[in-house]
């Protein structure tokens, strides 16, 4: 198979870019790297890719989980099923892919030494953070629904017992400014040879990085699309909005 792997960059409500971007590829699956917020149920904004039967996954990102209509449009759209957070799935050309959506939050878990309570979880499960979640705040069974954008170290903890290929996240790994460096531990430990997000709307060039973190590493800017190839090429299919500004490969 010669047909590439498409990843979105924060789509915000357009998908225009991603139909132009398959038109241009004809890609062998579609990969959505979070913050879609669609305008509608996600499969009826995506309906023109699902007609042609291109296999579509995506992980959310923190803004799907802003308001209780863009959770309903999301989780629970007919394509809910395509949320690969957690877990990996086998893409068409053979290769492993795994994702982990949401962000991290101060008020759960923001791994980093300057953050509150030394970088340590305040809850390291959903059912945890729900006990101490008003029952009138709770979104179902779980804490609050804006939570269902945010990251448990139950996330991690479950997603490093697996081995991938290709990890999406929709925050950043260590090479960037605004990253985190559990990220590639995770990515390490699940053997991951490429690692790629979205959420910081640019691109900037990690290949310094790439040989001590033992993988490579790739960010798609807002509503960009970038192609993996089979024989591991990347290609800028779309450029995304603030690249020129924010810095890009």
């Amino acid at each position: 198979m010669t047909r590439p792997i498409l990843f979105c960059g924060d789509p915000h409500g357009r998908f225009e870019q991603v139909f132009a971007a398959v038109d241009q590829t004809e890609p062998s699956a579609v990969v959505f790297l979070g913050d879609m917020e669609p305008l509608q149920p996600l499969h009826v904004e995506l309906e023109p890719l699902i007609e042609r039967e291109f296999p579509l996954w995506y992980i959310h990102g923190n803004h799907d989980a802003d308001s209780d209509e863009l959770w309903m449009r999301v989780w629970g759209s007919e394509l809910a099923a395509r949320n690969v957070h957690g877990r990996v799935v086998d893409l068409p050309d053979g290769r492993r892919l795994a994702g982990l959506g949401g962000v991290f939050r101060e008020t759960v878990w923001h791994p980093d030494r300057g953050a509150a309570r030394a970088g340590g979880p305040a809850f390291r499960t959903r059912a945890q953070h729900a006990k101490s979640t008003p029952r009138q705040d709770r979104w179902g069974s779980g804490p609050h629904r804006r939570h269902w954008g945010s990251i448990y170290p139950e996330d991690v903890d479950g997603l490093a017992n697996l081995q991938t290929d290709i990890l999406i996240t929709h925050e950043a790994p260590g090479y960037h400014p605004h990253g985190f460096e559990v990220l590639d531990i995770l990515a390490q430990s699940m053997g991951a040879a490429v690692a790629i997000h979205g959420h910081h709307h640019d691109a900037l060039d990690s290949s310094a990085r790439w040989e001590s973190q033992g993988f490579r590493s790739y960010g798609v800017g807002l509503r960009g699309v970038c192609a993996l190839w089979p024989d591991g090429r990347w290609e800028v299919v779309i450029k995304g909005e603030l690249e020129d500004r924010r810095g890009s490969r």
